[in-house]
C-alpha cells in the first residue's frame, strides 16, 4: 500500500464519500457562483461606477463653486467701485449746490445792501432837504425880525435861494 493510502487510513479518509462531498461542493460552487457571486459582483461594479461618477461630479460642482464665488468676488469689487464713485459724485454735486447757493446769498446780501444804501440816500436826501427849508424858513422869519419888515413872497424866494446855494457848499 502507498503512502497516501496509509495516511488516508491513518486519519480515517473514505474515498467514495470524500469524493461525493467534492462533488456536492463543486456544485454548491457553480450554483453560488451563478446565483451570488456574479450578482454582487455586477452590483459591487456598479456601485463603484457611482461613486466614480459621483466624485466627478463633485469635483465638477466644486470647480463651478470656485467660478460662482469668483464672480461673486467680483461682482462685489465693481459694486463697491461703483458706490464710491456715486458718493464722490454726490459730494462733488452737494459741494457744486454750495457753492452755488453762497453765490446767490452773497448777490441776494449784495442787493440789500445796494437797496439800504440808497434808502438811506433817499433818506439823507430828504432830511437835508427838509432841513434847508427849516433853515430857509428860520433865516426869512430871523431877517424879519431884525430888519422888522414884512417880507414879501420874492423877499422870501430869493432868501431862500441864497440860504439853499451857500448850505449846498457846505
Amino acid at each position: 500500500m502507498s503512502q497516501i493510502a496509509q495516511v488516508a487510513e491513518t486519519f480515517g479518509v473514505d474515498w467514495p464519500h470524500l469524493l461525493a462531498q467534492c462533488v456536492s461542493f463543486g456544485i454548491v460552487c457553480l450554483i453560488l457562483q451563478r446565483l451570488a457571486y456574479k450578482p454582487i459582483l455586477t452590483l459591487l461594479a456598479a456601485r463603484r461606477e457611482q461613486i466614480a461618477t459621483g466624485i466627478a461630479k463633485a469635483e465638477t460642482i466644486k470647480a463651478e463653486l470656485a467660478r460662482i464665488e469668483a464672480e461673486r468676488i467680483e461682482v462685489l469689487q465693481k459694486a463697491a467701485a461703483e458706490g464710491r464713485a456715486l458718493v464722490e459724485d454726490a459730494r462733488a454735486a452737494a459741494a457744486r449746490v454750495t457753492a452755488d447757493e453762497v453765490r446767490k446769498a452773497a448777490a441776494a446780501a449784495e442787493q440789500i445792501v445796494a437797496k439800504a444804501r440808497e434808502a438811506a440816500e433817499h433818506e439823507r436826501s430828504a432830511v437835508l432837504a427838509e432841513a434847508r427849508r427849516q433853515i430857509g424858513r428860520l433865516v426869512i422869519d430871523t431877517t424879519a425880525s431884525v430888519t422888522g419888515k414884512i417880507l414879501t413872497p420874492d423877499d422870501h424866494t430869493r432868501l431862500a435861494e441864497e440860504t439853499a446855494s451857500r448850505l449846498a457848499v457846505m
